[in-house]
């Protein structure tokens, strides 16, 4: 019983550590920031992994999904930003969160 319970244990900490991780790659320290770590958000990446699914993977749109490769010439980045944090349609709110959402509207707003 006792190995039967730690075999089990075991394999949910493989599993969960396997499930870690995330869009965000953290930048090594150095110097120049006064010895701070500071986060990069990749914008294409955050927007295939989070809104390619129903809005294409060329966010073309489809069905009842808008298309998103021309949304900068229909809404600016405050307007696409409060769709991000309040949803809209379909749509639910807080797909993507904080200086991600952010990063994300102001590369869409360029989208033109």
């Amino acid at each position: 019983m006792n190995k039967k319970l730690l075999a089990v244990l075991f394999g949910s900490a493989l599993m969960l550590a396997a499930c870690g991780g995330g869009d965000e790659e953290a930048t090594p320290t150095n110097e120049e920031n006064g010895g701070e770590v500071t986060q990069s958000h990749d914008a294409e990446k955050i927007v295939q992994a989070k809104c390619s699914t129903c809005h294409g993977g060329n966010l073309e749109g489809q069905g009842n999904f808008p298309a998103l490769n021309n949304v900068g010439s229909r809404l600016s980045e405050e307007e696409i930003l409060n769709v991000i944090q309040n949803g809209q349609g379909g749509m639910p709110a807080n797909i993507i969160e904080g200086a991600e959402a952010e990063v994300v509207a102001e590369w869409l707003s360029k989208k033109k």
